[in-house]
Parts: structure tokens; sequence; C-alpha cells
């Protein structure tokens, strides 16, 4: 079993690590700036709210569904390290573009017809460049480490996005809205300075060709996905549980406004919960499973993890207070009688979460060939996308048709149901194939 610790220390890995952790970083310091920004102050309405913020969620999740197909071609058939050069040098662009709507907004200047198209717009192209990104910083394991490093890495690149995720948030709320335009811009610059130190990856194959057709090549990518039984209840099972990821993702910041009456501090404390313990998830399950891959902790993980969602509700529903000011404020919110045992469910949720979808990304990359590994990653990209799309669609018409928010909370028991029961199935075949194997 390979420690995180002997991982980090190795050039073959730690600078991969640092880049998509920047990527990451930057996508949700961007993105939460933007969607605080315009639901504290441009905005008034919960209905408006949670529009704008599945709107946003949407807006990012589409390039996966468009352009995952291509990526994962491309990614196998030229170098991964200078794929990612070229990204992450576009990402300096797209934050300049993203820097200056901000900026405007903050301004009061053409808000409605320059800035907040401007905003949408760079969001939309993180999503294009976390897109092409996203195939590699999996699909590249393989190459770089060895058989028994992988579970590990790809636990430490699940863990380091969710500690960027967190990152992005903290800064997202307590830094002023010019004092985030700086950082995006900075931190695009150290991520492309960072990129250059990642070994070569070159391809595995060069048979792939790249269909540029959007339609033709997710087609044939899902057909990929599917031909191959452990590749396809993984898939699955990942897709379901960003779904569900996507639903809490719209919900939160709306969530913590009307219904638990906090500030955006607030819904901050509630979100790094959430991603603090996705990154002990995704660390825990690899000293649980030794290095090995393999699916048998993950049915158990999801199902404790739809338990806690209802603990979550429950405590919801019960919140029936009123802050002394408009909103109550972190120190008011913590002092309440219901609020650790809130966040402490919610960080729960998030350790099962990691627990559950670690194991399966692990499968993407070990159980095709190196030469196919991109292309699995891609697929799972495109169908959990979809999924995604549709989960914060959902969300988004329920809370705009007044749909209470702690009731949208249930949508997302069914789904773990849903990924637990193909996580089993993914399970079942594993131990098939070891069985075969060992006879």
């Amino acid at each position: 079993m390979t420690t995180s610790l002997q991982l980090m220390g190795k050039r073959r890995f730690a600078p991969l690590f640092v880049t998509q952790l920047l990527n990451a970083l930057n996508d949700n310091l961007y993105k939460n700036a933007m969607v605080l920004f315009i639901v504290y102050q441009l905005y008034d309405s919960p209905e408006m709210e949670t529009l704008v913020s599945g709107v946003a969620t949407a807006l990012f999740v589409l390039p996966f569904v468009l352009f995952s197909a291509t990526s994962g071609q491309l990614a196998d058939m030229r170098d991964k390290t200078g794929i990612i050069r070229w990204i992450k040098f576009a990402e300096i662009i797209i934050m300049a573009g993203g820097a200056a709507g901000l900026l405007l907004a903050a301004q009061g200047m053409m808000v409605e017809t320059v800035a907040i198209p401007l905003m949408f717009a760079a969001l939309f192209a993180m999503g294009v460049h976390s897109t092409f990104f996203g195939p590699i910083k999996y699909a590249i394991l393989p190459q770089h480490l060895e058989d028994h490093e992988v579970l590990a890495g790809t636990g430490l690149v699940e863990a380091g996005t969710y500690v960027a995720i967190l990152t992005g948030m903290i800064l997202a709320a307590v830094l002023t809205v010019g004092q985030s335009t700086v950082a995006v811009i900075a931190i695009a610059l150290v991520g492309y300075a960072v990129c250059r130190f990642v070994p070569a990856a070159p391809p595995q194959s060069r048979d792939v060709t790249v269909e540029w057709n959007p339609i033709r090549a997710s087609r044939s990518l899902v057909a990929f996905s599917m031909r191959n039984l452990e590749l396809r209840y993984a898939v699955l099972a990942i897709s379901f549980f960003w779904a569900i990821a996507a639903i809490l993702g719209v919900q939160f910041f709306p969530l913590a406004k009307n219904v638990l009456l906090a500030d955006k501090q607030v819904a901050m404390v509630m979100l790094v919960a959430f991603s603090a313990g996705i990154a002990i998830g995704s660390v825990a399950i690899n000293a649980l499973l030794k290095g090995e891959i393999s699916a048998r902790h993950s049915p158990v993980s999801v199902l404790v993890m739809g338990a806690l969602l209802i603990g979550f509700y429950l405590i919801c529903r019960m919140w029936d207070l009123q802050p002394s000011g408009e909103l109550f404020t972190v120190t008011e919110f913590l002092a309440q009688p219901l609020a650790l045992l809130l966040v402490a469910n919610l960080l729960l949720i998030a350790v099962a979460g990691g627990m559950f979808v670690v194991p399966l990304y692990a499968f993407l990359t070990t159980r095709v060939e190196k030469s196919e590994a991109s292309r699995s990653v891609a697929a799972n990209n495109f169908i959990s996308s979809v999924f995604m799309a549709t989960g914060a669609a959902i969300a988004g018409v329920l809370g705009f048709l007044g749909i209470p928010l702690a009731e949208q909370l249930l949508l997302s028991l069914a789904l773990c149901l849903l990924s637990a029961h193909l996580a089993r199935k993914l399970y079942r075949v594993e131990t098939r194939r070891v069985a075969a194997a060992a006879a």
C-alpha cells in the first residue's frame, strides 16, 4: 500500500496534483464569487436566487455534455502533458474576461447588458476548460504511477479537488470583488507555471481519431462505456452521485439564506464542512481498502449517505428560529441549538460520499487498456454531466415553482438508493472477475 505522503514527494505525481488543485480552486473561487454577488447583492427573491444558482451550475456543466467525447479522444491520441499546458494557458485569458465582468457588476456599470453576460460566458468557458482537463487528471495516473499506487493517487486527486473547492468557497466569501478578480488571474498564472513540471505522458496508441461532431462522438463514447460491465456500473453509479451533488449544490445558498436564515458566511461554513468531508472520505477509503481497487464498501457508503440526508432534512424542518438581525452571522448561527448537529450531519454525508465515489473512479482507469483510459474518464464525465445538468435543472425549476427547499432534499434520497443498487451490481461483477482469474 502506498501512502499519500510517499506519493506527494514524487515528481511524477506532485506537479500534476498541484496543477489540478489550482484548477479546481480557480473554478470555484470564480463561480462562488459570481453566484454570491448575484444572490446577496443583485436579487432579493428566493425563486430568482435558486434559478440563477441553477443556471450557473448548468452553464458550467453543459460543456462536459458537448465536448467530453472529443476531449477523451484527443487526450488518448496526444501527449497529455502538452494538452495540460495549452489548457492552463487558456485559463489565463478566460479569467481575465471573467474578472472584467465581476468588476463591471461591482461598479454597477452595464450590469444586465454586459457584466452578467460576460460573467456567465467566462463560467461557460471555464466549463470547456475543465472538460478538456478532466479526463487527463485521472487517465494520466496509470501512466505515471504503479498499479498499487493508482487508488492512493485517485484518492489524493479527489481529496485535493475538494480541498481546493473548500478553499475557493472560503476565499469567495471573505475577499471583496476586487480582490477576487486579482486572485483568479494570479492563480491561473501560477497554475500555468506549475504545469510545466508535469512529466511527459505520450499517447499509448496512435490509432485513435478525433470525431468533431459532438452527437456522433458522444454516441460512440456512451457505447464504449456500456460494453464493459464494470465500467458501465461504475459510470452510472458515479453519475447518480454527481446528480445528488448538483442538486445539493444548487440548494446550498438559497437554503442557507431562506430556510436557515443565515448570511453568506454561514453558507460557506456549510460548504466547507461538505468539502472537508469529501476530502476525508477520499483519503480514508484508501486506508480501508489498503490500496486495493474494489467496490465492496461503496453500496453501504451511499446508503449511509442517504440515511444522513434524511437527518439533514429533518433538522431543516425543525429549524424554526429567528435571527436578532436580518440574517444569522456565523457566531449567531453556531450558537443555535441545532447548528452543530446540522454541520456535523453535513460533514458525515460528505465523508460517506467520498468513500463511495473514489474507488469507482479508480475503476475507470484500471479496467480498460491504458490507451483507452482518457476515453473511459471522458465517458464518465459526459454521462455524469448529463445527470448533473438534469439534477441542477430540476432543482432550479422546483425552486422557481415554489417547492420548499427542505422538501427538495428528498429527491437526493431516491438517487442514493439507485447509486447503491448500481454499486452492488458492480461489486458482483468484480467478484465474478476475481473468481474467474483465480480459477
